[in-house]
């Protein structure tokens, strides 16, 4: 069936709970109630997979009472009737359960779907020390492999080898272990996930002591992170025996080692994390990261895929996990102002080696009144105070062209006369209208031309002059372009602003450049008052690369009127350089956050009044734009650029780093796949 635009289900994911709930001890009629009662919410709310705490059909501390008939009798009609029950719900429900197999007790996983016992994984490393005695009642299930079990009257694929594949949502592969499962040096996840999967369960018993449960939070975030998977916990609460020990009835999700939902812990009632998780995601960083294939060709795994149909509602169910507008700019306070502090530090870093390696030149820089020449100024000025040599070696220089506005000179200036700087003025229409005329461009004849060859001889004439001055003064040109210019390839290729000894904003994208800036005025990262109000006067200027003089209204050349606005273009480079993600998903994650200027959060310093929306038509737009400009237009500009430090985990655009790809590509695979989603929003 094919799914709707507005489904999530459409676009990787997969909608993960897990559910914690008051137990009744030593009742599995009750216990099974409390289970339907979950799983139904869950199914209202199209959860693919419901987890719940091990051992959540008798409670976990029933101790000596587990071995008593009576209540294996009732966990096996309790299983019987959830496996009936389930032919109505959406869930693959995940219960714990203490199942009888041979001579032996097994505290048990077990995975029902839609009317069938699709398997049961035992718990394979029973804890027997300290407040923990499991070995007293169970037997490990590690040596159950290839087995089979019976269960009432149902029967099923029992042991630690179990995979559960949905056949009809690409990417989602489960399997279950059991709470001391993850606490080893090598648990039966990692080898599942090796043997491809996706979705990692712990159904957790776990009292509860001081500091336990961010011990339990480390382990389940480090699992998803090298395994490359998601990894949902659901630990035991309310209604356990507090006989020598308490519970708190933890929950979370983690992907990829990112914390997509937790629950608070000593709660009053049921609850329940539930997220998104991202599919496409782990499948594309385990394509990308070759060592971890490599590991599964070392270890082996041997596993049994169970294959399940899961039928996923085909309506939009709307997207439950946390979606950054600004990728590259975290919304937490203290992640985005470690974010400033990495990248303001990793350039610098990066320039100081440089200048050091090459016999300490003086660093030249042409300075415009806009972000990225401010930015490359305080890297350099910061560089300098580090090798411990005066700014006064910083050569800075202003070129005005033909549309050159007052507010950014000044604001160059300004600027570099407060770092320390030495600044000079050099007024490039003289040499630019030379040319011009030597070509015999109409520009020179008097008529307002100002196309592309109008603006490359300024940009090209800028970097002329910078390079012969570093040549006299015995300096390096220091490259100002940020990685979106270089994504976009909105750059003047060779003897242009695309040239450079060193770029030092190469790894650092247009959205985030903006907020390091911020972090150098709030943290007073060599710059005093007076740096810090000219510093604000160019994060209040609107972009402009100041080519095309003025029009009729007065508006000076906006460089996100001619190509698009930065936000988006940042998005869909995360996506595209990081996760290789269709376009027709990022337009979907771009809509969802994007939609709504009122929804979700927004970075620390975002001014209220500057906080804007885009409707999926917009969205498409621009997209296009970037599309056809990143894979038919850019890469001749990358494929020749500097050295400069790479910033990003989302990669760099170096053809030595991240990003290698032909200069003469095409966007039309790309293309046509957004076409293919939305027709009605996609040029021929």
């Amino acid at each position: 069936m094919s799914l709707p635009f507005e489904s999530a289900y459409r676009h990787g994911f997969a909608r993960v709970a897990a559910c914690t709930i008051p137990i009744a001890l030593a009742d599995p009629a009750a216990n099974a109630d409390s289970v339907l009662a979950a799983a139904r919410e869950c199914d209202a709310e199209a959860v693919a997979v419901a987890l719940f705490p091990e051992l959540c059909l008798t409670g976990y501390s029933i101790e000596d009472l587990v071995m008593q008939d009576a209540v294996l009798d009732a966990v096996e009609a309790a299983i019987e009737r959830l496996v009936e029950a389930s032919v109505e719900l959406f869930p693959v429900i995940v219960v714990g359960a203490p199942l009888r197999h041979r001579n032996r007790l097994y505290n048990c996983a077990v995975v029902i779907h839609r009317g069938e016992l699709l398997g049961v994984a035992p718990k394979s490393y029973l804890p027997t020390y300290r407040e923990f005695y499991e070995r007293r009642w169970y037997a490990p299930g590690d040596d159950q492999a290839g087995e089979d079990v019976r269960v009432g009257g149902l029967e099923a694929p029992f042991g630690p080898d179990l995979l559960f594949e949905a056949l009809d949502v690409p990417g989602l592969v489960v399997h279950a272990e059991v709470c001391e499962d993850v606490w080893v040096p090598i648990p039966p996840s990692a080898g599942a996930a090796l043997a491809g999967a996706t979705v990692l369960l712990n159904l957790s018993g776990s009292p509860i002591t001081i500091a336990r449960a961010e011990d339990r939070k480390d382990l389940c975030q480090s699992q998803s992170l090298r395994c490359l998977a998601a990894y949902a916990y659901a630990a035991a609460g309310m209604g356990e025996s507090t006989n020598d020990v308490s519970w708190d009835g933890q929950t979370m999700i983690y992907e990829g080692g990112a914390l997509l939902a937790e629950t608070e812990r000593f709660p009053d009632g049921p609850r329940r994390s539930v997220a998104d998780v991202d599919l496409d995601r782990l499948r594309q960083d385990r394509l990308r990261q070759g060592t971890f294939d490599d590991n599964r060709r070392t270890h082996d795994p041997q596993f049994r895929t169970v294959h399940f149909e899961l039928d996923p509602p085909a309506a939009d169910i709307g997207l439950r996990r946390t979606l950054d507008r600004f990728p590259f700019v975290p919304d937490d306070p203290a992640r985005l102002a470690q974010d400033c502090y990495e990248a303001f530090n990793i350039q610098v870093s990066g320039l100081v080696q440089r200048m050091e390696a090459i016999g300490r030149p003086k660093p030249v820089i042409g300075v415009s009144g806009g972000l990225d020449s401010t930015h490359a100024l305080l890297v350099i000025a910061r560089a300098m105070d580090r090798m411990g040599r005066p700014r006064g070696d910083i050569l800075a220089y202003t070129m005005p062209g033909f549309a050159t506005s007052d507010h950014t000179r000044s604001n160059a200036i300004a600027l570099a006369e407060s770092v320390g700087a030495s600044i000079e003025t050099i007024d490039i229409r003289p040499a630019a209208t030379e040319i011009l005329e030597g070509i015999g461009h109409p520009f020179a004849e008097g008529e307002p031309v100002h196309d592309v060859t109008f603006e490359n001889v300024q940009a090209g004439i800028r970097t002329d002059f910078l390079f012969r001055l570093a040549n006299q003064h015995g300096g390096m040109v220091i490259g100002t372009s940020d990685l979106s210019e270089l994504a976009l390839g909105w750059a003047t290729y060779g003897v242009g602003d695309q040239m450079s000894h060193y770029a030092v904003n190469a790894g650092v994208p247009k959205t985030l450049i903006q907020h390091v800036i911020r972090w150098v005025i709030a943290h007073r990262e060599g710059v005093d008052e007076a740096e810090a109000a000219v510093l604000q006067s160019v994060l209040d200027t609107e972009i402009s690369p100041e080519l095309v003089p003025a029009g009729q209204d007065g508006r000076m050349q906006s460089t996100e009127d001619r190509i698009g606005p930065y936000a988006l273009h940042d998005f869909a480079l995360h996506h595209i350089l990081r996760f290789g993600f269709r376009p027709s998903k990022i337009a979907f994650l771009a809509a969802q956050a994007w939609g709504d200027k009122d929804a979700g959060a927004w970075p620390p310093g975002f001014p209220e009044e500057d906080r804007y929306a885009y409707d999926l038509p917009t969205v498409a737009k621009w997209l296009q734009v970037f599309l056809r400009r990143y894979f038919a237009f850019a890469q001749f500009k990358r494929s020749a650029i500097p050295n400069g430090p790479k910033v990003s985990p989302t990669g760099s655009l170096s053809p030595r780093g991240d990003w290698r790809a032909p200069s003469d590509g095409n966007a039309n695979a790309w293309i046509a796949e957004l076409k293919a989603a939305l027709p009605e929003l996609v040029e021929e």
